[in-house]
């Protein structure tokens, strides 16, 4: 089975490939503006199957889609990607110190069928000096990630603790997919022991 990842992003593309499936990139061209105003559960969802669907309408109907977006959630407001450096540090200093939730919608699809499922995880951030923001900013790992960190790399230093799937704060909850995939009759683990 042909299975397209709707997304360029490296790190979806790396954490799809530790599942051991055989997969393609191509990115979608939606207008994610056109869903802004979206409660945050509601835009990663909605994103998502928008993403996936819009690869879908231009293969075959036998090809799997994966669609997935991210997002960063502060007392109930979406943090998306910084729009600059002062946008980052912004967002970081309001994280300090306090939890944050990171939603990510994901969206697999064949055909007719489409399934659509949101896996939220909650982070603590220690406190941070602006002194240590400004210097992880510059590095400009935050600039196009949303909530201006990467767990995985740099980022981290920032993270106290954390309560849910990791995979799901880098961008794609390899757990629950794993479930969804199994709905589409694709077994990982089966496929990771031939």
């Amino acid at each position: 089975m042909k299975i397209v990842l709707a997304s360029q992003s490296p790190r979806r593309k790396e954490l799809l490939g530790r599942m051991g499936l055989e997969f393609v990139t191509q990115a979608s061209k939606i207008d994610e503006s056109a869903f802004d105003g979206l409660a945050a559960r509601e835009l990663v969802a909605t994103l998502s199957r928008e993403k996936a669907q819009w690869i879908a309408r231009q293969l075959d109907g036998e090809t799997l889609v994966i669609g997935a977006d991210t997002v960063v959630v502060r007392d109930g407001a979406a943090l998306g990607k910084p729009k600059d450096a002062e946008d980052a540090v912004a967002m970081l200093l309001s994280l300090s110190g306090r939890d944050h939730q990171v939603c990510t919608g994901v969206t697999v699809c064949r055909g007719d069928r489409v399934l659509t499922q949101v896996e939220e995880t909650q982070v603590t951030f220690r406190e941070l000096t602006e002194a240590e923001v400004r210097q992880y900013v510059s590095t400009g790992e935050p600039m196009d990630k949303a909530g201006a960190y990467g767990i995985q790399g740099l980022g981290g230093l920032l993270v106290e603790g954390i309560r849910g799937d990791y995979s799901n704060v880098v961008g794609l909850p390899v757990c629950r997919l794993g479930q969804m995939l199994k709905d589409f009759g694709v077994d990982c683990l089966a496929l990771a022991g031939r």
